[in-house]
């Protein structure tokens, strides 16, 4: 197929093209172009977003705060000296991602804009997410999909970082073609995500992720980062955990691999946690109640067996620290 190309230099005119009917930011593309490719998706416009001014900078504010640019890529994220020392969760999820070559195309909000690996979606099986009102994996093959439920859809979002930003309690800057912009959780990013048969994230027509914002009470403290794979390396999530104590004591957790988004556990289960001297029959207490409602299909419940394990570990690294 053959599509337009544009690189603004400057935000009001990407947004004016982004308003545009079958026009689509363009970051690293390396999913973009895949699904171009496959024939899943056919803009008529691409508009490269990586030369916008502050696209491809990390700062870091007066008071601790870090701003990302939606276009760093994530072998940069991953080897910052301020990410590395600060808020070392986001640098080891990044580290995680894919392969050298795709950490050095792909871009943090790229990243999180990606769709998911759910192979009848990507074959073009008709399902919830392609034209179809049910989700072919439910009868089908779903060792890989997801066990948190969230609506028709059971496959899960791809993205290590934004596992690590949920924990990290970070918002996203979101700036619409009018200029005016907005900022939300990540929570709020992909809210509806399993019930939305169109896209994962909460983006209107011409909206762009410009950056992510890290808040200063986040920095420091103790970061704990797991990434469980089929295979050793460049693999997707089985279940990641990315775990945060605050130097003021609060604690955030969340998994990846299990829905269709990041899923942060319960604030009962991290106020526990935060609480301290808890004992092993505690730590699987509580990894227990932070599952409970889960709903494996029937080849998945390995999933929540590991995704218990991994929450005992996070939980053990947090309060041996605390």
């Amino acid at each position: 197929m053959t599509f337009a190309y544009l690189r603004p230099d400057s935000l009001p005119d990407a947004l004016r093209a982004l308003a545009e009917p079958s026009t689509v930011a363009l970051g690293g593309g390396t999913d973009l172009l895949v699904w171009i490719e496959e024939g899943l998706a056919a803009p008529a416009t691409l508009v490269d977003v990586r030369n916008l001014p502050g696209a491809a900078e990390i700062t870091v504010g007066a008071d601790g705060a870090m701003r990302i640019g939606a276009g760093v890529r994530i072998a940069t994220l991953a080897e910052h000296p301020a990410v590395r020392e600060h808020f070392p969760v986001l640098a080891d999820a990044a580290r995680s991602v894919g392969t050298p070559a795709l950490r050095n195309m792909g871009t943090l909000g790229g990243n999180l804009g990606q769709r998911p690996r759910c192979w009848y979606l990507r074959r073009g099986v008709r399902c919830f997410k392609n034209g179809g009102t049910a989700c072919a994996a439910v009868d089908g093959e779903h060792h890989y999909h997801g066990i948190i439920p969230g609506g028709t859809c059971h496959a899960v979002h791809p993205s290590d970082p934004a596992v690590a930003l949920e924990a990290l309690d970070a918002h996203i800057e979101i700036v619409a073609a009018n200029g005016v912009s907005r900022r939300v959780t990540v929570e709020a990013l992909f809210s509806g995500a399993a019930a939305n048969p169109a896209a994962e994230l909460t983006l209107a027509q011409g909206e762009l992720i410009t950056a992510i914002e890290i808040p200063a009470a986040a920095r420091d403290g103790v970061q704990h980062w797991e990434k469980l794979m089929q295979r050793g390396a460049w693999d997707f999530a089985l279940v990641s955990c990315a775990a945060v104590r605050r130097a003021d004591g609060a604690v955030r957790i969340a998994l990846g691999g299990v829905g269709a988004a990041p899923w942060r556990v319960s604030l009962s289960v991290e106020e526990d946690v935060a609480s301290g001297g808890l004992d092993e029959e505690s730590l699987d207490a509580l990894a227990e109640r932070a599952l409970y409602d889960a709903e494996p299909l029937a080849q998945n419940a390995y999933k929540v067996t590991m995704a218990r394990a991994a929450l005992r570990r996070a939980m053990r690294r947090l309060i041996a620290t605390a």
